[in-house]
């Protein structure tokens, strides 16, 4: 999801709710503690260079139960962070405390948004020597030759 469809998704709904891949609720006394644009400039496992570059914002949850982050204070949020930032219209990345720090897709279903897992990737297939049927999101492992 972009910037630019967070924003007009804030403008459909009277609540703001996430939910993890599993389907379970973040509990709704969550914080949104920072907004971001973040840059990555990398190397391949191919020797390519490349960049890219997410708004990502952090969702925190502490025993503050009363706390509500409403749509219109997220608005806010968002827009003052756009203005600062000079953010650009990017991918949202997500990031929400588990059993470590995850790193997620933003989506948004049956009136919530939802945090959809991400999975690595070897972004020089043609380099590993794997049939492509054999590629897959998620298993570049050492003893495969292909990073």
């Amino acid at each position: 999801m972009l910037l630019s469809e967070l924003k007009l998704t804030l403008n459909k709904i009277k609540t703001v709710e996430f939910t993890l891949p599993d389907g379970s609720l973040i509990p709704k006394h969550f914080h949104v503690t920072e907004v971001g644009q973040i840059d990555k400039r990398f190397i391949d496992c191919g020797g390519v260079l490349r960049k890219e570059a997410v708004i990502n914002f952090q969702l925190y949850t502490a025993d503050d139960f009363d706390h509500r982050l409403s749509v219109q204070k997220f608005k806010s949020l968002l827009d003052l962070s756009e203005k600062a930032l000079l953010l650009d219209d990017l991918e949202i990345e997500v990031e929400y405390q588990t059993d470590t720090i995850g790193k997620y897709s933003l989506g948004f279903k049956n009136s919530r948004f939802s945090l959809i897992s991400n999975y690595t990737a070897c972004l020089a297939n043609d380099q590993c020597g794997i049939p492509e049927s054999k590629i897959t999101t998620s298993k570049c492992t050492p003893d495969s030759n292909c990073c």
